[in-house]
């Protein structure tokens, strides 16, 4: 990948951009990659040489790069009205995808509230559900409560309910305390239980904290089935099935962050949908438009919609993004849904998962890999050893040298691939796994 084309773009990035979640010290040793282009699974830099990207961009090109439909879309929309605030004005793609997303979700979610990334949607989530509780009258009912190991963001409020230290401890001076309960990963499991059973088990921890702090609890916040910035946790249903049970035992709302999760990526077109749960908060973006441009979204219900309903500005929501429920990010979104529908992409994803499965067979016994799991479109395994704060680059670096874009978790190797991925780039990728870990 040194050429001079790639040389010289990697130089003009290091003088100019600073790179988001980087120590940019790293990249004296392992250079910037350049991508000139992209198309259906593969990045190419500017001498054509190509990388499969396994991780979809982190994880929002849900369809492949250079979606024609998509491409074409957004061309559409461009002629007609590119941008327009959304404060007190309205426009056709944003109703429209509201509709859309209200009629898909699980229960009765009709309230849709636009921001820009998936941090801004649980910023979004956790304001809301504090103010409602004032609202309600009950302003005591302030804090939050999330799952062990948790990732939700790296804003203010998103930190105050993430639990993994890199991200959080730097800030910590900076945030709200909340409180973490045990996670149902099932990684965690005793010896010869069930991930239903542990879940079950977790869930009694939960039912613990409330019992003696629903007085001072907003909102439980989650990823349902899979934890994924914390290293790819994933879980049984039942801890969905069990905590939606107790929030409403205890009057305390449900956060789904289905930022990553949402959109088939577990098998669903929301991983709530597995547990028959719907969420009294559902924050989405990522793959929402497939990659193409920033929008995420909070859907919520009736009742919490009617506690800011009112003549007093002080009550209502008072929250707002230049870019909110922006036209060409609505009409993307649009596109992506109707593409799911058209191309039935999420039952044919099962077929892609199979077929996966198989070309990845050997790693379920090779022995350096420990917890090889898969849901729906993600998989991950652990490579045991004691954690070598060095061995996530150096797999990366490894990784690209093959043709493959993989970025572990510390020591969890994952690859959530674009939904268009076939047999031919799953051979890639599992040959690529295979000399990987032979050394």
């Amino acid at each position: 990948m040194n050429s001079p084309r790639n040389d010289a773009m990697r130089a003009r990035s290091l003088r100019a951009v600073w790179h988001p979640c980087t120590q940019m010290k790293h990249h004296e040793l392992m250079p910037l990659v350049p991508v000139r282009r992209a198309e259906g699974v593969w990045l190419y830099d500017f001498d054509e040489r190509r990388i499969l990207d396994a991780i979809s961009s982190w994880w929002v090109n849900l369809l492949g790069h250079g979606h024609p439909r998509i491409k074409a879309a957004l061309h559409q929309q461009l002629d007609q009205l590119e941008h327009v605030m959304l404060a007190g004005f309205t426009h056709e793609p944003v109703v429209e995808l509201s509709e859309r997303l209200a009629a898909l979700a699980p229960g009765a979610l009709g309230h849709c509230f636009y921001a820009s990334d998936g941090a801004s949607a649980i910023e979004i989530a956790l304001k809301m559900s504090f103010h409602y509780w004032r609202n309600a009258g009950r302003p005591q009912k302030n804090a939050f409560v999330t799952l062990a190991n948790s990732y939700h963001g790296e804003t203010l409020g998103a930190l105050s309910v993430t639990d993994v230290a890199l991200f959080r401890d730097s800030y910590a001076p900076l945030l709200r305390a909340s409180t973490q309960v045990p996670s149902p990963d099932w990684r965690d499991a005793a010896p010869g239980e069930s991930a239903r059973a542990f879940a079950l088990r977790c869930a009694r921890a939960l039912a613990t904290h409330l019992e003696q702090h629903a007085g001072r609890t907003a909102a439980l916040i989650l990823e349902p089935l899979v934890q994924c910035a914390g290293g790819m946790a994933m879980y049984d249903p039942e801890y969905l099935r069990q905590a939606r049970a107790l929030c409403e035992r205890f009057e305390v709302h449900l956060i789904a962050d289905e930022i990553a999760v949402g959109f088939g990526r577990t098998g669903t077109l929301f991983a709530c949908e597995q547990a028959g749960i719907a969420p009294d908060f559902l924050c989405l973006s990522k793959g929402l438009t497939g990659g193409y441009l920033p929008l995420s979204v909070v859907l919520t219900t009736d009742d919490v919609y009617g506690a800011f309903y009112d003549d007093s500005i002080a009550r209502g929501f008072l929250h707002s993004h230049s870019y909110t429920g922006n036209p060409l990010a609505c009409r993307a979104a649009l596109t992506v849904l109707q593409i799911l529908a058209d191309e039935d992409v999420i039952a044919h994803n099962r077929d892609r998962a199979a077929a996966l499965n198989r070309q990845l067979a050997f790693l379920g016994d090779h022995p350096r890999v420990a917890h090889y799991r898969n849901t729906g479109m993600i998989w991950a395994f652990d490579v045991p050893g004691p954690a070598d704060p060095r061995f996530a680059g150096d797999f990366s670096r490894r990784a690209l040298e093959l043709g493959v874009l993989l970025r572990p978790l510390g020591n969890t190797v994952y690859w959530m691939p674009p939904y268009a991925m076939g047999e031919a780039e799953g051979a890639l990728l599992a040959a690529a796994l295979a000399r990987l870990l032979e050394t």
